[in-house]
């Protein structure tokens, strides 16, 4: 009898015990290291609807440093904001005049780029970031693109990559934004962005980096959803997911537009 009280009795006092251990083991546990400075972020708007008349967009993104110590004395504090459309595969091909005729005579094929890319700062990349850290986070411009695609042909990849930098910097596609990152107090932050019109649908990747001597400190990501909404969506679907659909309903509207157009011509003469 004294045994089928005792055990029962046990069982209670373990039970009871049992949350003064755990606090007990996670006093003594060691705490993750936190960075002294941390990023605290947000966006002015987290998705973007393409519409039949969008023509661009502006994104703000905005932030605070906070601190678990007062700052450093040293006043080398910097902030970037990247911004990163979808990726996706590119070739880069060279021409050059054979027997008068322009070819394409090379090709670089890239496995993935970003069809958006726009980096903000607060001062001079080169003086704000460690090349290490730039080669770590792929921050700069021409890192944001990743591997080659299969074996690469050329003896030098640095003017395809030069070349294709300029053509989607004339199209507004890519750009680096020196002092684009608005520093008050070193502690708020801001960064305006202007998005073309030329965007594709997708996840657009926002990175907030924290550097002091050039070195990381803390990072930040969020993602920007793009979205084509409407009739401009409806279409998008109907050519992709009714194919046979779609192309009977542009050869209708050619039909009727013709007719129309050949109605209104009569009736003027």
């Amino acid at each position: 009898m004294m045994r089928a009280l005792t055990r029962p009795l046990r069982l209670a006092l373990v039970l009871a015990l049992a949350p003064v251990f755990a606090l007990a083991q996670e006093a003594t546990a060691p705490k993750a290291q936190r960075p002294s400075e941390q990023i605290v972020a947000g966006l002015s708007r987290d998705n973007i609807g393409i519409t039949t008349s969008f023509d661009g967009s502006q994104i703000l993104i905005y932030g605070a440093i906070k601190r678990e110590a007062p700052e450093p004395a040293n006043d080398n504090l910097a902030v970037i904001v990247t911004l990163e459309g979808p990726l996706g595969p590119i070739t880069i091909r060279r021409k050059s005049r054979e027997l008068g005729i322009w070819v394409n005579t090379a090709s670089l094929g890239v496995a993935s780029a970003p069809s958006y890319y726009a980096v903000a700062t607060s001062g001079p990349l080169q003086d704000i970031l460690d090349p290490r850290i730039d080669v770590q986070q792929r921050i700069s411009i021409p890192l944001a693109m990743r591997a080659f695609s299969g074996p690469v042909q050329v003896s030098d990849t640095k003017p395809f990559t030069e070349a294709m930098i300029r053509i989607r910097e004339r199209q507004g596609l890519y750009k680096l934004e020196t002092g684009g990152v608005r520093l008050v107090d070193n502690t708020l932050f801001r960064a305006d962005f202007e998005l073309p019109a030329n965007l594709i649908e997708g996840a657009y990747k926002t990175r907030i980096f924290l550097l002091r001597d050039g070195q990381l400190v803390d990072r930040y990501q969020s993602a920007i959803e793009v979205r084509k909404v409407g009739l401009e969506r409806w279409l998008y679907a109907l050519a992709h997911q009714h194919a046979a659909l779609y192309g009977l309903l542009a050869l209708a509207l050619a039909v009727v537009a013709g007719w129309a157009a050949a109605a209104v011509f009569r009736f003027v003469r």
